[in-house]
């Protein structure tokens, strides 16, 4: 009878193998990011070369549908890209996917890249939409969201979302600035700016971009003493050099009263992240009422 008993199991194993590991890949993907990863082919470029690359095409779509909103991130009016401006998005990526990129100077490289990328995930939200989410388009059984596929080809070479920000940006410049330039259409992403990076600009946007989004709610928190912080500076923890480099970095980049209140803390209470669509509704519904 036990014997029988236990035969009769068996072929419940697998879906219940197949469900433990979709839990851990779920727990996984909350818990952490995907590793700082060099592609040494991507490293190859020209210091001497003073060309630029144009992005007014992608300047213009941006200045068209991204909100700016003072209480929290940009939203951005998705619903209303029309046709003819959702060709001419995806006609910028082609534009981009024949540059021969390796050819440039670092500034250039770093404004196309993150261009790219912003490009490539406002498409991608612009053809699923409606959305709640990023993390539901292309999702997969083992992961979430469409960073993995590949998306662009750039010299020859087939490129994913994951591969131009773990892969070539995080590994190349080493500095935590970058997470302020992509933007993973989601609320508590640090904010798509209503215009493109440049090789002029890049660093300036940047940093300025660091400032707006330690100073929002979708940044920092202190509330009853608790420093409740983005989860980006906990799956990325260790580009900012652990729990004491994302507080210096913190106290650095805020306002001279909120740095205060940062520096006197020791430790993060806590981590918060909203992967809600950067719609310029849901931006409006963030508005503290009057």
């Amino acid at each position: 009878m036990k014997h029988q008993q236990a035969l009769a199991a068996m072929p419940r194993l697998p879906y219940l193998l197949v469900a433990t590991l979709i839990w851990l890949a779920g727990i996984q993907t909350l818990a952490a990011a995907p590793a700082s990863d060099l592609w040494p082919r991507w490293q190859a470029h020209n210091s001497d070369n003073t060309a630029t690359i144009d992005h007014s095409d992608f300047d213009r779509f941006l200045k068209r549908y991204v909100v700016t909103a003072d209480h929290g991130p940009n939203g951005v009016r998705y619903a209303a890209v029309t046709d003819a401006d959702a060709k001419a998005l995806n006609a910028y990526i082609d534009q981009l996917e024949q540059v021969q990129i390796s050819h440039y100077a670092r500034p250039e490289q770093r404004a196309y890249w993150i261009n790219l990328y912003n490009a490539i995930t406002l498409s991608l939200v612009v053809d699923h939409w409606p959305v709640g989410t990023i993390r539901d388009i292309d999702a997969g059984v083992f992961d979430s969201g469409p960073w993995d596929e590949k998306r662009a080809t750039v010299e020859g070479i087939r490129l994913s979302l994951n591969d131009i920000e773990h892969r070539i940006l995080r590994p190349i410049w080493h500095d935590t600035l970058t997470h302020y330039g992509v933007n993973c259409a989601s609320i508590s992403c640090p904010a798509l700016l209503p215009q493109a990076y440049t090789g002029k600009t890049v660093d300036a946007m940047l940093k300025d971009n660091a400032r707006a989004y330690i100073a929002s709610p979708q940044g920092v928190t202190i509330k009853d003493d608790r420093l409740i912080v983005s989860k980006i500076y906990q799956w990325y923890g260790s580009d900012f050099g652990g729990v004491p480099g994302v507080l210096s970095h913190l106290a650095e980049h805020a306002p001279a009263s909120l740095a205060r209140q940062i520096r006197a803390h020791d430790a993060i209470d806590g981590y918060a992240y909203d992967w809600s669509v950067n719609s310029a509704d849901n931006v409006a519904a963030l508005a503290p009422d009057d």
